[in-house]
């Protein structure tokens, strides 16, 4: 787990041509996407489509996600962050608790630029896996550069689940996207791309990341 600095961060939607400013607290995020390793010892499950110790883990719907993080924060002795309601119809987030969660969009960008204000933290052929370079595969975490805070994988290689809703009035329960996976081209592998997606959707090139809120934050 990296900590990620306070700071603000100013987002983008390219469709409603709006942006927003967002106060982000510190908080700690996961140096890289969770791996298939890690969610097999924690829920026992391997859902990917390659398989491979070291390959994010994909496949997995935010549900997935969400269960994921309070798995690991049982096994862990922490307070889970997420109450999830019979039936997956809605799910709580308990801000106060020390469990791990999945970033919300704002950390997640906030993270990813490192400080920076271009599109990218790097060249992309230095810092991530797409189209251009993947060979149309899925590949280990970490095998590019980080970011200067230290995140690996946050452009390219699997698209990170965050916690919020797209748009609540227009595309219901979908969940927000980031980052841009192996099969993207270019233009899909930057800091401010949103996509969105169901709840459910489970697909090769969808993955996620943790996080962990700082105590006093």
């Amino acid at each position: 787990m990296v900590a990620v600095p306070a700071g603000s961060v100013t987002l983008s939607d390219r469709r409603t041509e709006r942006s927003w400013t967002v106060e982000v607290a510190s908080f700690r995020m996961s140096a890289v996407p969770v791996t298939q390793e890690w969610y097999a010892e924690i829920t026992g499950e391997r859902p990917s489509a390659a398989q491979g110790d070291r390959l994010p883990v994909e496949g997995v719907s935010w549900w997935d996600a969400v269960r994921f993080c309070n798995a690991l924060s049982v096994r862990e002795g922490l307070t889970p962050a997420y109450e999830v309601r019979p039936g997956d119809a809605e799910a709580g987030w308990d801000t106060t608790a020390d469990g791990y969660r999945l970033p919300t969009e704002a950390e997640w960008e906030h993270a990813c630029r490192a400080g920076g204000t271009g599109p990218r933290y790097g060249p992309l052929d230095e810092i991530a896996w797409y189209r251009g370079n993947a060979d149309g595969r899925i590949r280990p975490v970490g095998g590019k550069q980080p970011n200067a805070w230290g995140l690996y994988d946050m452009l390219g290689n699997v698209w990170n689940w965050c916690w919020d809703l797209y748009d609540a009035e227009v595309y219901g329960t979908y969940r927000v996207l980031r980052g841009g996976g192996w099969s993207d081209e270019h233009w899909s592998c930057r800091a401010s791309v949103r996509r969105r997606s169901h709840p459910t959707f489970r697909i090769d090139d969808v993955g996620f990341r943790v996080a962990r809120s700082m105590p006093g934050a």
